[in-house]
């Protein structure tokens, strides 16, 4: 109990001078419970990163403003390489080719995201996020590592997963398969 009450001036005074009972002046600084110092946007911010000027208009505010594509016009739509399809933003691997396949709704998709094992994707580069934009309850895909937003998933794809993950070639980048 004596430990809990000397410790109380230092809990009550915050980073000025406590005086224990050996006498002594002792400065100590407490750190703060949380150390966000107010809201911001879903999506991350770095100071060090100007989203702006990394990123062309159109990917702009597709990754970071949640944009999407016009429907058909993505680079990535027929796109039949063996490879690894990457976040625009950081570089982190996203999806794989194996997993891509053709829905006819006009962006590339896939039935999993790279990582996933049978049905957790705790591994995986993306987060599901539920998303009441459009009006009806859906659920958005952004980048584990920046929150760049990617797409959305819906749970009418192919088996096993049953997932089709639409993403935007625009918040995608490709890196072939070594030979």
């Amino acid at each position: 109990m004596s430990r809990l009450l000397l410790g109380f001036p230092r809990l009550a005074n915050r980073g000025h001078a406590t005086r224990r009972l050996t006498g002594r002046k002792v400065f100590e600084f407490i750190r703060p419970i949380h150390t966000h110092f107010g809201l911001r946007s879903l999506t991350r911010y770095d100071e060090f990163t100007d989203w702006k000027k990394k990123l062309t208009p159109e990917q702009y505010v597709v990754t970071r403003e949640k944009g999407t594509e016009l429907p058909f016009s993505g680079i990535y739509l027929n796109h039949n390489e063996f490879g690894m399809y990457h976040c625009i933003c950081c570089d982190a691997p996203l999806f794989s080719s194996e997993s891509k396949f053709d829905s006819g709704t006009g962006w590339p998709c896939f039935s999993e995201a790279h990582g996933t094992w049978e049905q957790d994707e705790s591994h995986a580069g993306i987060v599901r996020r539920p998303d009441n934009s459009l009006g009806s309850t859906g659920i958005e895909v952004i980048c584990k590592n920046c929150d760049a937003h990617l797409g959305h998933v819906f749970d009418d794809g192919p088996d096993p997963s049953g997932h089709r993950f639409c993403i935007n070639s625009t918040a995608l980048t490709f890196k072939p398969r070594a030979k």
